[in-house]
């Protein structure tokens, strides 16, 4: 019987699940939401990074594709591009790494088109077989191309659609034995985004601020396996939900905050007896469409426990004279739900149309010091607005 330890691989796709241990010593029992191909949800660019991963009503940037497609919209200028680089759980290991390629151009002064592609490596892997000896190693990596359509509906409101192509290759198709041979494969999916955005200038203590608000469902996609057997398991199908405001305060000085709420729309795992009967929650072997409406009511704790499953984000970014940018965020994950909790800051430099931004996480969990492996997440971003050259 081959054996492929996918031990580690399995860990680092789960990055909903980094409850510590002392959270199953609590009154209430640790009950994460697990996805497959759960990289799609990581947030790639250093800017929404720097602000507690913030960005479905942030000011559109190339890096919208992921956080709220229709706020491209609304971009200023023509045609831009984005290159993101994200190493990844390097707590745990040295070589996984997210790689991430966005960017846009506008038809007209109403429509729109974005694209991203979106790679996800999980460094090398040994694969042996049931005596332990080395059969060959592999680079386990996923990816996603994605295409966006957004157009202005009024003065103040956009809507976007994005269809997504998405490709998880775990094994190499090695065959897996021991009660028969199961072969292996890629794991493939389709999947669409569906999002709005409203933008606004108003008057708050005669002073001009501008306010948005965004709305992202992204993912809706089918279900996704990795042998011709095994259970299908859901994609992140994802919602977030945000406000930003902003203003000037002179001409060089500029601030702006934002709050995201976040939840992922697949079923709870409900609780079970002894003989695996269960008696909380509800079947989570569902359609996709059964699962996205069953999400907001089918957690085992009730009301209470679905408030839980709600993330939520805030960031702060200060910019001078349009050149220099600060910033800082927190990111808050109930203990129960995976625990992920962590302060992030970051800076930006603008120079004509040139954009680099960096950004840093610090673990802020109640896990035991060190152990959560997103601390000290780094992500570097480098973008180009190309429509100012011709200006």
């Amino acid at each position: 019987m081959r054996k492929i330890f996918l031990i580690v691989i399995a860990f680092a796709f789960c990055v909903q699940t980094f409850g510590q241990d002392n959270a199953m010593h609590r009154t209430d029992q640790l009950n994460t939401i697990t996805t497959s191909v759960p990289f799609l949800i990581i947030g790639p660019d250093s800017r929404s990074g720097g602000m507690g991963d913030v960005g479905v009503a942030s000011t559109p940037d190339a890096n919208s594709m992921h956080w709220n497609p229709a706020k491209y919209a609304f971009v200023k200028d023509d045609m831009g591009i984005a290159m993101n680089y994200v190493p990844w759980l390097r707590s745990l290991v040295p070589d996984i790494s997210l790689s991430y390629l966005s960017g846009y151009f506008k038809r007209n002064d109403n429509e729109t088109i974005g694209f991203s592609l979106r790679y996800f490596s999980l460094g090398d892997i040994t694969f042996t077989n049931n005596t332990g000896g080395e059969i060959g190693q592999y680079n386990p990596n996923e990816f996603a191309f994605s295409g966006a359509y957004a157009r202005k509906l009024s003065e103040h409101y956009s809507i976007a659609i994005a269809a997504r192509y998405i490709r998880s290759d775990l094994t190499g198709g090695q065959t897996l034995t021991g009660s028969g041979n199961m072969s292996t494969h890629a794991g493939q999916s389709i999947a669409a985004d569906i999002s709005s955005y409203f933008t606004k200038e108003v008057r708050i203590a005669k002073k001009d601020f501008d306010w948005a608000m965004g709305l992202n469902i992204s993912n809706l996609g089918n279900k996704i396996s990795y042998t011709e057997t095994a259970v299908r398991d859901f994609i992140p199908i994802n919602m977030r939900f945000g406000t930003s405001i902003g203003t000037d305060f002179d001409d060089y000085n500029r601030m702006s905050i934002e709050f995201d709420v976040n939840k992922l729309l697949v079923p709870t795992p409900p609780s079970r007896n002894g003989d695996g009967e269960i008696n909380g929650g509800m079947d989570p072997d569902v359609s996709v469409v059964n699962g996205v409406f069953q999400s907001f009511w089918d957690a085992p704790g009730g009301t209470k426990e679905e408030f839980r499953e709600l993330n939520y984000s805030t960031g702060l970014e200060y910019w001078y004279a349009e050149q220099f940018a600060i910033r800082a965020g927190y990111f808050y994950e109930h203990p129960t739900k995976g625990d992920r909790q962590y302060f992030t800051m970051g800076a930006g430099v603008k120079y004509n149309v040139f954009v680099l931004d960096f950004s840093y996480l610090i673990d802020a969990s109640s896990s035991i010091n060190g152990s959560n492996p997103l601390a000290n997440t780094i992500r570097f971003s480098m973008t180009w607005n190309l429509g100012e050259v011709a200006n």
